[in-house]
């Protein structure tokens, strides 16, 4: 009997081991799919990452394709050339130096250019400005053109200059004889006045000197006063002198100015002097000043004129020269809305009667348009 106990208590102990380990082995497969979802879901989020990414991609794309529009815009809006240059004008009242400005302005924002406009005394001063290097451009009359080319009147003491170059008239330069005396209704009423005359040797003095002469006066015959166009206009407003020659585009913001506060009048030049005018001195054209062109002028005025004439030194550069003249002959209306001016632009105008000979690159356009001129060597 003790035998047969003691082999129960056996087989229960061994049917007990046997259980226990059943049930570790079929704990382990539940512990499996815990594993294999950690990796399946590690899985899935490297592949949500990758997918970030690719989508991140094309909006990089997209940025790099946006930089790479924007560089052509940027290099449309820089400017063709960043070459400096200097130009000599003439008195800030006058029409040389407003012109001027905006000439500068237009050429810079359409070509690059960077063109400094300076205030100065006129024709004789820019061409001897450019032959001692301070000027690249000025505008000049062209009469006084004449005489530095040639050495005579102004230049005949000094002797020609020739270090400069024509890139083109511009507009017609009228000698305005202005007062603010109603009894002053002729150039001989003049004599004996005090009469401004400009600034020394420019070509307002030499203006009135041919004028004076058609009447048999010289400046013996009147008090002349040496003054800027901005000057000579306080002077008449001040009463200070009797007489102001101008020789600028009409309408002059000196006279328009002044004729806002004053009682301005013109003097014109009678037809059987004109005469004698135009035969002692070719180089200028009779002109007529329109009534109304200044408040209170309710009469035409018959006076002479030059041309305004853009020129450059001797040794600009041919593509500068061609872009310049290119530039402000191509956008005459575009000018014209700048300034009342811009509507003279003309290229037969710009090249007759010119002394001196044209840059090359100027020449280059005219021909351009058929229009042979004489080149500089």
């Amino acid at each position: 009997m003790k035998r047969l106990l003691a082999l129960l208590l056996a087989l229960l102990m061994v049917m007990s081991l046997a259980a226990c380990g059943g049930s570790k082995t079929e704990e382990a497969p539940a512990d499996e799919p815990e594993a294999t979802e950690a990796a399946e879901d590690a899985g899935d989020a490297d592949e949500a990452e990758g997918a970030a990414d690719e989508a991140e991609a094309p909006a990089d794309e997209a940025e790099d394709a946006a930089d790479e529009a924007e560089e052509p815009a940027d290099e449309a809006e820089a400017p063709a050339s960043g070459e400096s240059l200097a130009m000599g004008t003439g008195g800030e009242s006058g029409t040389y130096y407003a012109y001027g400005g905006v000439l500068a302005t237009y050429l810079k924002q359409e070509t690059g250019l960077d063109i400094t406009v300076n205030a100065t005394g006129g024709s004789a001063a820019n061409i001897t400005g450019i032959d001692q290097g301070m000027y690249d451009l000025a505008t000049v009359q062209s009469d006084v053109l004449g005489y530095a080319y040639n050495g005579t009147n102004t230049f005949e003491e000094t002797g020609a200059v020739t270090s400069f170059v024509s890139l083109g008239a511009l507009y017609a330069e009228t000698v305005q004889l202005v007062t603010c005396d109603p009894d002053i209704k002729s150039v001989a009423d003049m004599k004996g006045k005090n009469v401004c005359v400009g600034d020394v040797g420019s070509g307002t003095y030499y203006n009135t000197v041919d004028i004076l002469a058609a009447y048999d006066m010289t400046l013996d015959d009147i008090t002349p006063v040496y003054q800027s166009f901005g000057d000579s206009a306080e002077s008449l407003k001040d009463g200070k002198i009797d007489v102001a020659v101008q020789t600028a585009g009409a309408p002059t913001p000196a006279i328009t100015d002044l004729a806002a506060t004053k009682d301005v009048y013109l003097v014109s030049i009678d037809e059987e002097h004109m005469e004698k005018l135009l035969a002692d001195a070719p180089w200028y054209a009779s002109y007529t000043i329109p009534a109304g062109t200044y408040k209170g002028c309710d009469e035409d005025c018959t006076t002479i004129t030059t041309k305004a004439t853009l020129i450059a030194r001797a040794d600009i550069d041919e593509d500068t020269a061609y872009t310049i003249v290119s530039t402000i002959f191509d956008n005459k209306d575009a000018i014209t809305e700048l300034h009342a001016k811009g509507a003279e632009l003309d290229l037969t105008f710009a090249t007759e009667g010119i002394a001196a000979p044209f840059a090359a690159g100027a020449a280059k356009y005219y021909a351009e348009h058929d229009i042979e001129v004489q080149v500089a060597e």
